[in-house]
């Protein structure tokens, strides 16, 4: 009577070593693949949100959302809601969906939470708060670098409130994008954190808040939303060349035009593309 044969211990190990060989070459394929399904459903979530502003600015004469101008009730969690119809998965980047377990244990691809108006919200996607309808100065932030209405298309002489007649394209305005909380805003003067994740969330003050927008969750890129309600991947160096308030100057110290060179930003930031 014949036996069957069976595998050898060491065909048994060839096999796992070829599978393990197999998985650690597909496996990085297999992540950008994963990554760029992410970005491209992140795009897509943030068309959604051009129609919700869109929707909205209509509905309110093109103005946007009052912001801390009258409290938390207008925030864009809140003031929006009705737009997005109770959908909370809105306010979450496809690839930061996972909520914190608290303030210490926030992470790029992390969702933050806060209390606003009662409710619970948890939120990777950010506003730009300069778009703000805003009725008076916040602090050094004056009243007019908010854009307030989407009409409302030209700049300020920078450090001024004098209009300089200047007009704006709407594409290089953004409104909300990929963030570490739900409000900021970024000046031309905002120092990049050292690391990515160095400046946190939450309230930070006035100034380094282009950092809650510049955080590496796209390869090297963060989707934003715009004035026109157009998307696109944003280059993280690129963050400071968009027009972020009315007196925002474009061409600050961390852009090209204004003299920055790669050896002077932090080391997580200096091999990507320079704008």
């Amino acid at each position: 009577m014949s036996r069957k044969r069976g595998f050898t211990l060491i065909e048994l190990l060839v096999v796992i070593a070829i599978i393990a060989l197999l998985m650690a070459i597909l496996m990085p394929a297999l992540q950008r693949v994963k990554g760029q399904a992410q970005a491209i459903s992140c795009q897509a979530r943030l068309r959604e949100w051009g129609l919700i502003f869109k929707l909205y600015t209509d509905d309110y004469d093109g103005y946007f959302n009052e912001g801390w101008g009258t409290g938390e009730a207008d925030l864009y969690p809140n003031a929006l809601r009705s737009y997005y119809k109770n959908n909370y998965e809105m306010l979450l980047c496809p690839t930061a969906t996972r909520e914190m377990l608290n303030s210490a244990d926030w992470g790029t691809f992390k969702a933050a939470y806060r209390v606003m108006g009662g409710t619970r919200y948890v939120f990777s996607y950010n506003i730009n708060s300069w778009t703000n309808y805003m009725h008076g100065d916040r602090g050094d932030r004056l009243e007019e670098w908010f854009w307030k209405n989407v009409n409302n298309t030209t700049a300020v002489a920078p450090g001024t409130r004098t209009p300089n007649g200047k007009v704006v394209s709407l594409n290089t305005v953004p409104v909300l994008g990929d963030g570490t909380w739900h409000d900021a805003w970024p000046r031309d003067t905002d120092s990049p954190a050292e690391t990515m994740d160095a400046f946190g969330i939450g309230d930070r003050g006035t100034s380094g808040e282009m950092n809650h927008f510049c955080i590496d969750r796209h390869s090297g890129s963060v989707g934003m939303l715009f004035m026109d309600w157009s998307t696109r991947r944003v280059g993280l160096k690129e963050l400071w060349t968009l027009k972020w308030h009315r007196a925002y100057t474009t061409n600050g110290a961390w852009t090209k035009a204004g003299g920055a060179v790669p050896e002077d930003w932090p080391v997580w930031l200096r091999n990507y593309k320079d704008y």
